[in-house]
């Protein structure tokens, strides 16, 4: 099994930097376990770090029941932010950077204190987090057509390509997050809406979640990491030429341009 996991690491890690997709590893191999597609993920990380990439937070997938339906899981995934991946506010991204994007608006957490499962709370979250703010997170995959099981997506580090960060930072003292409302456009035409209760019942909860998975493999969330709690409506295709906006009321705006 271990030279499998170095063959499908090296498999995704190609896939990504040639953007030529590859077939569904749970088509090819029906025996690989969720346990086996993290420990291709973290395959894949170390392979980056070693190149001098930097891990400068974490993602939960896949917490809304939209995005569940949408992909045919039953249960949240992780993956790892890289610096490479983060990108300013309204920036202008290359569509040719990615094989098939799609967009998310999601609450991102930045620590201020580490968090180390098992047995984190919601609360626990929200007192080691040092302010909220608006992300945009640009989704890919390197399986073909997105004929994905969950096997598939954690191996693909959650799917995730690029992390757009807003600008506004909010404290979350006196926020009700899990109410906080989101309205997603496209090219000025509102395409999605969606709330914090989306991720899980609470965007801490999923930031829990995700610290209490992350104990069974001796890893915790570190203060000052981007946490992206997952997302507030089901993804949205991106193709050149889309602005894509989100609006999060009082916790500001965040925005990017396909080119």
């Amino acid at each position: 099994m271990n030279r499998l996991i170095e063959t499908l690491a090296r498999d995704l890690f190609e896939a990504e930097r040639t953007k030529r997709p590859i077939a569904p590893f749970t088509q090819q191999y029906p025996e690989l376990t969720v346990e086996d597609a993290y420990a291709v993920q973290l395959q894949v990380k170390d392979q980056k770090l070693s190149e001098g990439r930097k891990v400068i937070g974490k993602k939960v997938g896949l917490t809304s029941i939209a995005m569940q339906k949408m992909l045919g899981v039953s249960e949240p995934d992780y993956g790892h932010l890289l610096d490479d991946m983060k990108i300013a506010d309204d920036s202008i991204v290359h569509i040719n950077e990615f094989i098939s994007p799609k967009i998310e608006a999601e609450i991102g957490f930045i620590l201020g204190e580490d968090l180390k499962g098992p047995n984190v709370t919601y609360l626990d979250v929200l007192m080691a987090t040092k302010y909220v703010t608006p992300v945009l997170e640009i989704i890919d995959s390197r399986i073909a057509d997105w004929q994905i099981q969950l096997a598939d997506t954690v191996a693909d580090n959650g799917s995730s390509a690029k992390v757009v960060v807003g600008t506004q930072v909010t404290e979350i003292a006196g926020v009700d997050l899990r109410t906080a409302g989101m309205v997603l456009y496209r090219n000025g035409e509102i395409t999605a809406t969606g709330s914090g209760a989306a991720a899980l019942g609470h965007p801490a909860q999923a930031v829990a979640w995700l610290a209490n998975k992350l104990a069974e493999f001796d890893i915790s969330l570190k203060a000052g990491e981007l946490i992206l709690p997952g997302a507030l409506s089901a993804a949205v295709p991106v193709k050149k030429g889309d602005h894509i906006q989100a609006q999060f009321g009082t916790l500001g705006s965040v925005s990017v341009t396909f080119v």
